[in-house]
């Protein structure tokens, strides 16, 4: 336990942290087949996402169970030590025909022997959700767990969930040091940064980009007549469009409070005026509550017609759209001169 909470501090990587419960389950309890299992973010079924003994993608282990499937099997009456452990019958009773194919290889025989049981292992968040499993099968010595035994397993799975949310916190605040945390778009500072780096490239190779620059039309008198909730669920809805549709390429980005930015490479004027119809038509014709009555001014400017700075190229597409919001200018799509 010592060895495997010594290796569990000097990662943040997920997959690593699973990987090394796993082995340190084999190598102090004797557990020949390890997995740890948890939800897909799409789908909220169970998955592997490391094991010991059993190959992450055989499809005997790949149950794809649900949360909901999942409960019949954490019934209090097979509890010891904070495990889950049932009989071959009492287990697939309680779970659908196609979630019980799998059967143990190392058996025994006798009253304490290990006989194709169950043996869960629940991981808990702080607020006592289940947030993945630990399975545990073929004891080296063929035998029931003793509870001291269930004891340290449930110690594996204590230091997995410490660890996996430590993880987490260091995932997201990497991610949220280029990444927007509302609308989950790239941010400022990697917008500056990318913005350098597509000027640079289309510098010494001679392609076009286009930079285009949104506003939301009056945000403030939206955010003060319906509360910054409703705001900020615009927000959101006007990212997943910009998203929609768009290529690899392309990078995405909020900038600032009601402004966006999109960075297209290798567009020319024609093709950069079409995704802003695109975008525009969309926004309007969404159907969408939060984007009723919402509307987004456009800027646009091009590499090279607007110079290799990057500075000038941002000032000449922000002039672009304040201009597009002038009154003498309805349902002209803007264009730095």
């Amino acid at each position: 336990l010592l060895h495997v909470s010594s290796q569990l501090t000097e990662t943040f990587t997920i997959d690593a942290i699973l990987q090394a419960v796993c082995d340190g389950i084999h190598n102090a309890l004797g557990f020949e087949s390890v997995s740890i299992d948890l939800p897909e973010p799409d789908t909220g079924r169970l998955s592997p996402r490391a094991c010991y003994g059993w190959d992450v993608n055989d499809s005997a282990i790949n149950s794809s169970m649900s949360m909901a499937e999942l409960a019949p099997l954490l019934a209090p009456e097979f509890e010891i030590e904070g495990c889950f452990l049932l009989t071959s019958e009492e287990a697939r009773s309680r779970v659908d025909r196609r979630h019980s194919g799998y059967r143990s290889t190392l058996n025994g025989r006798g009253p304490h022997a290990w006989n194709d049981h169950w043996l869960l292992v629940p991981l808990y968040d702080r607020s006592g959700e289940v947030i993945g499993l630990i399975w545990a099968d073929d004891p080296i010595d063929r035998l029931l767990p003793s509870p001291a035994r269930l004891q340290a397993l449930r110690v594996f799975a204590n230091q997995a969930t410490t660890a996996l949310d430590s993880a987490s916190q260091f995932e997201e605040m990497r991610f949220l040091a280029d990444h927007d945390p509302l609308t989950r778009l790239l941010n400022r500072r990697a917008f500056n940064k990318q913005l350098a780096l597509e000027t640079s490239r289309a510098t010494r190779y001679g392609r076009p980009f286009a930079l285009v620059l949104g506003d939301v039309d009056g945000f403030k008198e939206l955010n003060d007549r319906l509360g910054h909730l409703a705001g900020d669920r615009a927000l959101e809805a006007i990212s997943r469009l910009l998203l929609e549709g768009r290529r690899e390429a392309d990078g995405v980005f909020r900038i600032g409070g009601d402004e966006f930015a999109l960075i297209l490479p290798e567009v020319g004027e024609e093709e950069a005026r079409a995704v802003i119809e695109r975008i525009s038509v969309s926004i309007r014709e969404s159907g969408q509550e939060p984007l009723k009555g919402i509307a987004v001014s456009f800027g646009l400017a091009l590499y090279p017609d607007h110079g290799g700075d990057p500075e000038r190229l941002f000032r000449a597409a922000d002039l672009a759209m304040y201009g597009s919001k002038r009154p003498d200018r309805p349902g002209r799509l803007p264009f730095a001169s």
